[in-house]
């Protein structure tokens, strides 16, 4: 479907954010691989999550769903069954890196699947040390999806550099790594998203100006019954919808602040924007909090490139934001944007200038000339059947004049099934 956006002179009202996405996905594997019952509240019911599920039933785990509580009877790291077809992980990525860490390692043979879009993106960057711990594992051309694994060996604990920051490569090489005599060590230069280090319970210390973390066999994967926080990266496009419309105010509830996800927070305060923050807590392993966000002049900024690993499913709604502070904001070091659902980089770029922005693409990032008196284009915004693009070309839209249209917008279910219902709410 097509949405149509209108402009928007205000947003107000409460939020109700859908449930963390890679959360999700995590506990429901580890559910898995523990020994006993884990009761999860509040599951995500984005596509994603639920191709997660759909593979771990055909792995002959036991799942059971109600609304969006899930109840999964665990059989244990060895406890998978070889499926009797191939599995499907949708568009979800990390449904396919992390899941073929854990088949690998235990040696189930299967085949992982995905849409077109899945397809082809690089599966490379998890293939080479997976294939260096001893495991059986081969793709299309040697980079894509399929994903064949056949029964190993033994896997062979290692220690290994991440080349790029991505907590997709980490987890998928320490899940490995359980099925292994020997630990297997990561060694993170650059921070990333830390949810299945804590979800595991995995040791870890500091190695130089960085962080080692080690998996083995003789790790016990607990029983994972918790409640899922909000999703900060869903929070992101509200967060950002606030500031830039004047005399705006919207709450959140329940808002995931893992602090390995919310380099945004770090980034919008550079720019003038502080969204009030209260009622800080633990909801089972992850820290969460209440945000209020009221409409605030911004300024420009250059993006940490450090900043990047931890605000990158965020980037595009920050280039929002960027179009509408005063000055020249300039992001570097986002090439890893050019490889999810599309290339982002070149995807906001078009978006913006769309709307009229003026912004230059770089191999790497972008430039983007903003101004607090920015009035968008009313355009026909393409998705490119990429969620966080129709979501950011949506908040981005109802600062024009005029209505535009998001094409291929129900595109947002991927991570967001009741985006255009709350964006609508906020604006009536």
């Amino acid at each position: 479907m097509d949405a149509e956006v209108n402009p928007a002179g205000t947003l107000k009202g409460e939020v109700q954010l859908p449930a963390d996405k890679s959360i999700s996905h995590r506990v429901a594997m580890f559910a898995a691989l523990a020994e006993g019952e884990s009761v999860i509240e509040n599951y995500s019911d984005a596509a994603d999550p639920e191709s997660t599920l759909s593979c771990l039933e055909q792995l002959g785990i036991s799942v059971s769903k109600k609304d969006s509580k899930v109840t999964i009877s665990g059989k244990g790291k060895n406890g998978l069954s070889k499926p009797v077809s191939s599995l499907d992980c949708g568009n979800s990525g990390t449904t396919m890196r992390l899941m073929s860490g854990i088949l690998a390692g235990a040696g189930i043979e299967c085949t992982l699947i995905g849409d077109h879009s899945l397809s082809s993106r690089t599966m490379k960057r998890i293939v080479d040390p997976l294939q260096a711990m001893g495991c059986q594992i081969t793709t299309r051309n040697g980079e894509f999806a399929p994903i064949d694994i056949k029964p190993n060996n033994g896997v062979k604990g290692m220690r290994y550099t991440l080349p790029i920051a991505s907590a997709q490569l980490k987890s998928s090489v320490l899940l490995a790594g359980l099925y292994g005599d020997m630990p297997t060590e990561i060694v993170e230069t650059v921070p990333s998203r830390d949810h299945t280090e804590r979800l595991i319970g995995l040791e870890s210390e500091a190695f130089g100006t960085g962080k080692l973390i080690r998996s083995s066999n003789k790790v016990n994967v607990p029983v994972q019954t918790c409640r899922v926080p909000g999703d900060f990266s869903a929070a992101a496009f509200w967060i950002v919808a606030a500031l830039i419309h004047s005399g705006s105010e919207i709450s959140l509830k329940n808002v995931g602040i893992n602090p390995s996800r919310t380099a945004l927070l770090a980034a919008l305060e550079k720019m003038g924007g502080n969204p009030e923050i209260s009622n800080p807590r633990e909801e089972g392993k992850e820290p969460v909090a209440d945000f209020k966000i009221k409409g605030n002049l911004l300024k420009a900024i250059e993006l940490e490139p450090a900043l990047i690993p931890n605000c990158i499913d965020e980037l595009p709604i920050l280039m929002v934001a960027m179009c509408f502070a005063d000055g020249v904001s300039k992001i570097t070091g986002a090439e890893e944007l050019r490889h999810k659902e599309t290339d982002r980089l070149s995807a906001m770029h078009q978006i913006l200038q769309s709307a009229g922005a003026e912004t230059e693409l770089h191999t790497d990032g972008i430039t983007i000339h903003g101004s607090s008196d920015f009035i968008p284009k009313a355009a026909e915004f393409e998705s490119h059947h990429d969620h966080r693009m129709a979501m950011a070309a949506a908040v981005l839209a109802t600062k024009s004049k005029e209505a535009s249209i998001v094409k291929d917008a129900d595109c947002t279910a991927i991570s967001y099934p009741d985006f255009w219902q709350h964006l609508s709410n906020l604006t009536s």
